[in-house]
């Protein structure tokens, strides 16, 4: 498989999950376009990765150290975690 732009394999990779929703493949067929979705999945996610470390470096150093994984709350409020009060830190929830 050719490697595609990011908007392109996610394009294609929604037209497969449409498809496989349907449900009107025979086993052989969704076999086929399931792997062909885990594959594109698999550049999607390595494209992201990419576009990721590239902001890093163009961050630099101090860039990094602001750089905080968003959760959403428990409660449902739509809070981010940056709202908390000063000095309060995010639990780490193990990351």
């Amino acid at each position: 498989m050719a490697v595609l732009k990011f908007e392109d394999a996610l394009g294609r990779l929604e037209e497969i999950v449409q498809v496989l929703e349907r449900s009107e493949l025979s086993l052989d067929e969704s076999l086929k376009a399931f792997e062909e979705g885990v594959k594109l999945s698999k550049n999607c996610l390595k494209l992201l990765d990419d576009a990721e470390k590239r902001v890093e470096i163009l961050l630099g150093e101090q860039g990094r150290k602001r750089l905080q994984a968003f959760e959403l709350p428990e409660d449902g409020t739509g809070s981010s975690p940056s709202a908390s009060t000063a000095g309060e830190t995010a639990p780490d929830h193990g990351r």
